[in-house]
């Protein structure tokens, strides 16, 4: 029976949008997983091959539930099937070339030349099934002077200047507190399967795909490109501040940090009355973004001044009341808390297990995601090899 919800959102009995489809899985470890997850929360059967007996690194990273299957496999695993196969196998290969005759959509994340040395060479396997679409994610793309590199995250991360630009001046660069080089890769490649699949149905033409980590993660450095392509100077690390807009920042209450974003004149001044301070928008050194961007440091310190005799939770009440974007610095353990968390799905539960919601809400179609859980290795294997086996050439 289909939640009221009022919104539809929760409503499972919605089609989901890329029904039908399915992908030929060789993805392992974080991004290739995620952006195949994320084509199995819409609806693809994913059909997950891996290594015999061991499966994807990642069952033996931990964290690990109480059971003790890993909750880093399950999150970027789950709606998919597993078959073991050794790809070295000639039986085994005739078994993976017949399932991808089959198949709307191939992933790996290989290290580029890899899946030519197995005779599935990407371009080549869209020569041979012209409406395939073949999407390769690796560290730093199919070509290139790096391209042959081995890359895990935090490599990337160091490599992208995404490294430098997170901390605070006096400190180190610093790792951004989530795979974001991982994550933006495979959220990419999820992009780019969709993009050619919509070209698919006005062409009937597939195409290969090629998505780098380093390329993503570059990408996502808007005010450092600004600053490095646009008015060519070196970016610096600032900390929590926007580098062009102020007061956006962190500020020290009586108890924890209150984020508050304040993106013109008018959000100024309610800030200023609310806060007590209401001679400062009069003042030259704050009339504007740029005089207060350019005395960020003292208009901080008389923001903080008033912060700091009360809790981060009444002055959030005080401000929002007064329309100033304004949250407190929460721990993921509290977010996950969090009604607005709750009535947005982006916490279900799995076979069980609590995992991420789907962030896409969709009016028509089926916006929870996929329900079945992660698989344990070779779950489906006897079932593919029997759907499959009919189709190998003998």
């Amino acid at each position: 029976m289909a939640q009221q919800d009022g919104h539809g959102h929760f409503d499972t009995s919605k089609p989901h949008t890329l029904e039908g489809l399915l992908v030929i899985d060789f993805t392992h470890v974080l991004s290739g997983p995620t952006c195949t997850r994320m084509l199995a929360d819409a609806g693809a059967r994913v059909i997950k091959i891996e290594r015999p007996g061991k499966g994807d690194d990642t069952r033996q990273m931990g964290p690990f539930a109480k059971d003790g299957t890993s909750e880093y496999y399950r999150f970027a695993n789950l709606g998919k099937e597993s078959i073991a196969l050794n790809l070295k196998d000639p039986d085994d290969m005739a078994l993976v070339r017949a399932m991808i005759a089959k198949a709307d959509v191939v992933v790996e994340n290989f290290r580029p030349g890899v899946m030519a040395r197995l005779g599935l060479d990407p371009e080549k396997l869209v020569e041979q099934h012209p409406r395939l679409i073949v999407c390769s994610i690796s560290g730093f793309g199919q070509y290139g002077p790096m391209h042959d590199q081995a890359a895990y995250d935090t490599v990337i991360q160091a490599l992208s200047g995404i490294m430098d630009s997170t901390g605070f001046p006096d400190g180190p660069p610093t790792r951004v507190g989530t795979s974001i080089s991982d994550i933006g890769a495979g959220i990419f490649g999820y992009a780019a399967i969709v993009t050619a699949l919509y070209a698919r149905e006005r062409t009937g033409k597939g195409t290969t795909v090629d998505v780098a980590m380093l390329d993503s993660t570059f990408a996502l450095l808007e005010h450092g490109l600004m600053d490095a392509l646009g008015v060519h100077v070196r970016p610096k690390r600032l900390g929590n501040r926007h580098p062009f807009i102020t007061p956006f920042d962190t500020f020290q209450c009586s108890d924890v940090l209150l984020a508050i974003a304040v993106g013109n004149d008018h959000l100024f001044r309610a800030l200023c009355n609310t806060l007590g301070l209401r001679d400062l928008p009069g003042d030259a050194r704050y009339a504007t973004n740029e005089a207060r961007s350019e005395n960020n440091v003292s208009l901080k310190v008389a923001m903080e001044g008033v912060l700091k005799t009360d809790t981060a939770t009444a002055w959030r009440a005080k401000l929002e009341a007064a329309g100033v974007p304004v949250g407190i610095v929460l721990n993921v353990d509290d977010t996950r808390r969090l009604e607005q968390i709750a009535a947005r799905g982006m916490v279900k539960q799995v076979d069980g297990y609590d995992v991420p919601g789907n962030p896409m809400k969709f009016g028509r179609y089926n916006s929870m995601g996929t329900a079945i859980p992660s698989p344990e290795l070779d779950n489906r294997g006897r079932a593919i090899r029997a759907e499959f086996a009919p189709h190998v050439a003998r």
